[in-house]
């Protein structure tokens, strides 16, 4: 099968079998993933100038290290599968560009030289290349992670087990797994004395997505922790509270309806996931020849205005709980701002927005 995507043109295996069979692994529908990972690398180049090495860590096809040598980068091709080395090798050649292709575990590769730029896009958890990533890597870590129900708390054992966290599956499952996520990564980088900055995340399709600006000093890595701590929410009311801190103290009560369901998540990362000048730049990045540019400016645009705060709040949940029917976004978020608040949309879904305000505020401000 071939097909084109921004600049370059690659061969794949027919995909019929959802990566489970033997046949190297290509994900259409990852797409607006590549094309975002493309414009992150054009914008931290800008950044950076130094930066210059890339490491496509599971390459699979070889897509995303084809994509990133005709931007420039020097790119080091990773699997542990011949075939896919094999198919990698005539990707680039194909394209008339250069990289190298190197059949390993990328633990081993990685603990063996030094990148500046490595992407981790496993199938399933990334974490066990994170240690590896994070001592190993100068700059940049970008990391996918596409087991979404262990992280968003639907399967609650297999989350505890691989991200040494409680996820919890609430209304805003989806900003839970991404900040359970980061706070797996944070930690792991904090072993080696590394700090990381999230300067772009999202949860799309399916998958979450961070990229991880590393800094080196151990007082970086303290900084990094201090942006940890837990989420509690409360199943009757829906009001949710954070608080920073390794150790979690949870209310007996709801503050605000006294009830005792108050589940606890975390640690989580409370702190910002996006730096919003950063991924304005990554917007600008974004080229028509890029087969999800249209979506990837939206996707962009809403993070880069959003307000980053821990956890959102879904208007059709909040409508439903309260016994009313749900109106425009538009204007339930103009009755917010209106009542005083400041309030956003997010990326998390169409009905969903970030705000100051709490359940109690929102709902005397938009019902009133």
């Amino acid at each position: 099968m071939r097909l084109r995507e921004g600049a370059v043109e690659i061969v794949v295996p027919e995909q019929d079998s959802a990566g489970i069979d033997d046949a190297v692994f290509f994900n259409p529908v990852q797409e607006l993933n590549r094309d975002v990972t493309v414009a992150t690398l054009r914008a931290y180049r800008d950044r950076e100038s130094r930066a210059s090495t890339y490491l496509d860590a599971m390459a699979a096809s070889g897509i995303r290290g084809v994509r990133a040598a005709a931007d420039g980068w020097d790119v080091t091709l990773c699997d542990t599968d011949l075939d896919a080395v094999d198919l990698c090798e005539r990707n680039l050649a194909r394209n008339e560009l250069d990289g190298e292709t190197v059949n390993r575990d990328v633990n081993a590769l990685l603990h063996e030289g030094l990148f500046d730029v490595a992407d981790i896009d496993p199938f399933g958890t990334p974490i066990p290349f994170a240690d590896a990533a994070f001592a190993n890597v100068r700059n940049l870590v970008c990391v996918t992670a596409t087991d979404t129900a262990p992280l968003c708390g639907a399967h609650f054992d297999s989350g505890v087990r691989k991200y040494s966290a409680v996820p919890r599956n609430t209304e805003y499952h989806g900003e839970v797994g991404l900040r359970i996520l980061l706070s797996a990564l944070a930690r792991t980088a904090a072993r080696y004395d590394v700090g990381i900055t999230p300067l772009l995340s999202h949860a799309t399709n399916h998958y979450v997505r961070t990229y991880l600006e590393l800094n080196h000093r151990a007082t970086d890595a303290n900084a990094a922790i201090d942006e940890l701590g837990y989420v509690y929410h409360c199943e009757d009311c829906l009001h949710r509270d954070h608080e920073h801190g390794l150790i979690a103290a949870p209310p007996e009560k709801c503050p605000n309806c006294a009830g005792e369901r108050v589940l606890t998540a975390g640690p989580l990362w409370l702190g910002r996931t996006r730096e919003a000048t950063f991924v304005e730049t990554v917007c600008e990045h974004v080229t028509d020849d890029m087969g999800t540019a249209k979506a990837g400016r939206e996707l962009l645009g809403t993070i880069a205005a959003s307000l980053d705060r821990p956890t959102h709040y879904d208007q059709h949940r909040l409508c439903k709980h309260w016994g009313v029917t749900a109106i425009a976004m538009d204007e339930f978020l103009d009755r917010l701002r209106a009542a005083g608040f400041v309030a956003s949309r997010t990326h998390f879904g169409g009905t969903t927005f970030e705000t100051d305000a709490s359940v109690a505020e929102i709902e005397a401000a938009v019902l009133d």
